[in-house]
């Protein structure tokens, strides 16, 4: 009678070496789990004593190891006991390679979701990025297991050639068919590496004019000043002229204010003086210039130049109040009056029925003159943007 670890249970292998095989793949599960422990707090240990965060960013790596990958690992091993067939070793060398490559690529796609957590949630520009970021983390992913799965292919022996120049037509197909996507997808690309305006900033262009919101992967999304949000399509955006006025640093002012024909040659003069002493009084500004322009046909012409040294608009409009103010104060001070549009109409009137009369000649041939002044009220032309 034989004895017990002589019996064959299963494929002709004898219960001895199921035994082997068992304490063996208990034994190997149990080591790379206290491998892999033993690594990360090594790895912690060595982060919380140094500055580089690539340690860190491994122990997260080595944390993220699938369990299932593990006890797979140990079955593996456990299998090497047994002393399976050639056909059987050959199996299990492309489950192996299916397995270690499983793993990195679990790996590496936590190093991309760990980078794509350290830009949209960093300070500086990184925070305001996540167009970049998000496309960039896709396209990765997206190559990661795409090379993962041509690999596996590879090593199971299908002929990869034909089946990557066939995935490069259907890809020009799908391209054609979706181009309108893609175009707002490159272009949400385009925004997020040359940052013509990130979250937060005021923008116009053409029409429209709002804050940015959000800058998604096909469309952009504005808060208008009125209240409504406006959702405008990548590309077209692009394709205009965009004002940013957020990243304006100070903000240019030119207007013109006219005073009579009748106002003194001398005090002319100490018109610019007067502009210079309002401007830098508002504070938060720099003087330019001030200049008695030229005779318009009802007015003599000045014009200002000041720079405001704040992109705030409610600031721009509180200086340029204290300024009209100031300037009312003064000329009113100085006894001048500002000009204001003044038309003449000239009347002619028919002599017919003064002939009747018995008016002369030269009467008749006189036409009468009558002066109408009319007044508009003239204010200041103000030229500065939102």
């Amino acid at each position: 009678m034989k004895e017990w670890h002589n019996f064959n249970l299963f494929l002709g292998i004898s219960a001895l070496d199921w035994l082997y095989a068992v304490i063996a793949g208990v034994v190997s599960y149990l080591v790379l789990v206290t491998l892999l422990r033993f690594a990360s707090a090594r790895l912690d240990r060595l982060a919380a004593n140094t500055k580089p965060v690539i340690i860190d960013r491994l122990a997260a790596m080595l944390r993220n190891t699938s369990q299932t990958v593990l006890l797979i690992a140990a079955v593996l091993i456990a299998v090497d006991f047994l002393g399976l067939p050639p056909k059987w070793a050959n199996r299990i060398e492309h489950v192996w390679f299916l397995l270690i490559g499983f793993q990195i690529a679990i790996w590496i796609n936590h190093a991309v979701t760990l980078w794509t957590q350290d830009r949209l949630t960093g300070d500086g520009i990184t925070a305001h990025n996540p167009v970049f970021t998000t496309v960039m983390a896709w396209a990765m992913r997206v190559m990661l297991w795409s090379v993962l799965l041509l690999a596996v292919l590879a090593n199971m022996g299908v002929n990869i050639t034909a089946f990557v120049a066939s995935l490069g037509v259907g890809g020009v197909a799908v391209a054609l068919a979706v181009q309108n996507i893609l175009s707002d997808l490159f272009a949400s690309l385009a925004i997020g590496l040359d940052k013509p305006f990130e979250n937060g900033d005021f923008i116009v262009f053409g029409d429209i004019a709002g804050s940015v919101e959000r800058i998604g992967l096909k469309t952009t999304r504005l808060r208008a000043l009125s209240g409504e949000q406006i959702v405008c399509s990548n590309t077209e955006l692009l394709k205009t002229t965009i004002h940013n006025y957020k990243r304006m640093a100070e903000r240019r002012i030119q207007f013109n204010f006219r005073v009579t024909y009748q106002t003194p040659p001398q005090m002319l003069r100490r018109i610019p003086d007067i502009v210079r002493a309002a401007v830098e009084e508002a504070g938060n500004t720099r003087f330019d210039r001030a200049h008695f322009k030229g005779f318009g046909e009802s007015a003599l012409e000045f014009e200002v130049v000041y720079y405001v040294t704040s992109a705030d608009y409610n600031q721009y409009m509180d200086v340029q109040q204290f300024i009209n103010l100031s300037l009312l104060t003064g000329l009113q001070e100085m006894g001048v009056e500002f000009g204001v549009p003044v038309r003449t109409v000239q009347l002619v009137r028919d002599g017919t029925d003064e002939d009747e009369a018995g008016n002369t000649a030269n009467e008749r041939s006189e036409p009468r003159r009558v002066l109408v002044e009319t007044a508009a009220r003239g204010e200041p032309e103000l030229s500065a943007g939102r």
